[in-house]
């Protein structure tokens, strides 16, 4: 009986991540991805890779908010640059892609949950269309090679003398915001299509996904015409390559888009577990024509819609500084409680997918 309380009290605290609260530890390292020298606006090969994991106790917390010094923008979390490892022991590992013209910090609100849980998370900034880069048009289109960058990044990390002994990768997952939802499911094996998306958002030109983006407005004419380029014609080539990665066993996607460069047969014969949450009132990417249609087509999925959300309330919570001055903080519900709902469902999901730490 008295086993039997005990693994009932672990679960509920790994459901919660409340009973593992773990100091969180954050090291930078640098991959390598060959396309990554068509998207980055310098050529440069090199995808920045942050790892967060389980720090020793007296591991020493900075903040990790967005924004000039006092006055953050953005409420991120916090983290111990450099700390020692917790322990020795090998953990799960999850894989995070940031959303269109983002960051990994940008994101740490939903990361850092899954770290103090007991998962060491791989996360990077994808070149060419990050918020700490400047912007790239073949960085704005060449989604396909998103996640590349992932792989590489596990690469490097699993190679780090310092990480790698920490990982297990046996238990390895995937997750993503956005065009970052779209990263998770690819690198599940999900086929991309970009003739499909390009018809898609021909015969849909008001769609979210098809409009200008906020972060990098580029029009559908003049994506096509990009993509003819000499430079980046070669790169649309490869799109419709595999582009899974090897080992990842399930993949949780908040607010995807992009789902309509997936061909459905593909979605239909992917055996992942995926987990889908988003805001029923996502203008940037709608329901109906991604998130939806994902969790109709992918035969092991779960979808859970949160009533009233936006597509921005996704992103790390906002100040009041940030409201006064980020027109992504206007949306019109408490970002807090949406937070919460992507966290407990992805502690839930990898437990039950992967294996709680």
């Amino acid at each position: 009986m008295r086993a039997l309380l005990l693994f009932a009290v672990a679960v509920v605290g790994q459901l919660s991540g409340s009973a593992f609260a773990n100091q969180v530890g954050e090291r930078h390292i640098i991959a390598t991805n060959p396309t990554a020298a068509v998207r980055d606006a310098e050529h440069r090969e090199t995808v920045r890779v942050t790892v967060w994991y389980p720090a020793a106790p007296d591991a020493k917390e900075l903040s990790l908010d967005i924004g000039p010094p006092g006055k953050p923008l953005f409420k991120v979390g916090s983290a111990a640059p450099d700390a020692a490892f917790a322990d020795d022991r090998r953990r799960p590992v999850i894989l995070f892609s940031h959303g269109f013209g983002g960051t990994a910090r940008m994101m740490a609100w939903f990361t850092l949950p899954l770290v103090r849980a007991g998962y060491v998370v791989i996360a990077v900034d994808h070149p060419g269309n990050n918020g700490g880069d400047k912007m790239t048009v073949a960085g704005a289109i060449m989604f396909w090679d998103r996640p590349g960058d992932l792989a590489a990044a596990l690469n490097a990390a699993r190679d780090d003398p310092a990480i790698g002994p920490h990982l297990d990768l046996a238990r390895l997952g995937v997750a993503g915001f956005s065009a970052g939802g779209f990263t998770a499911i690819a690198a599940t094996g999900a086929k991309v299509d970009v003739a499909r998306l390009q018809a898609f958002c021909n015969a849909n030109p008001t769609d979210g996904v098809c409009m200008p983006q906020k972060e990098f407005p580029l029009s559908t004419e003049q994506m096509l015409a990009a993509l003819k380029s000499p430079e980046l014609a070669p790169e649309l080539a490869h799109s419709g390559d595999d582009h899974s990665i090897h080992g990842v066993r399930a993949a949780f996607a908040i607010a995807p888009a992009i789902v309509q460069a997936f061909d459905p047969a593909g979605l239909k014969a992917d055996e992942t577990p995926v987990a889908i949450i988003l805001g029923d009132a996502d203008p940037v990417a709608p329901p109906d024509t991604n998130g939806r249609v994902a969790a109709r087509d992918l035969p092991h999925v779960e979808l859970k819609q949160l009533p009233g959300v936006g597509h921005y309330d996704f992103l790390a919570t906002c100040t009041p500084a940030g409201v006064a001055a980020v027109p992504v903080c206007a949306e019109k519900v408490a970002q807090d409680p949406s937070h919460q709902a992507a966290i407990d469902m992805a502690l839930a999901f990898f437990a039950r997918t992967i294996g709680a730490p």
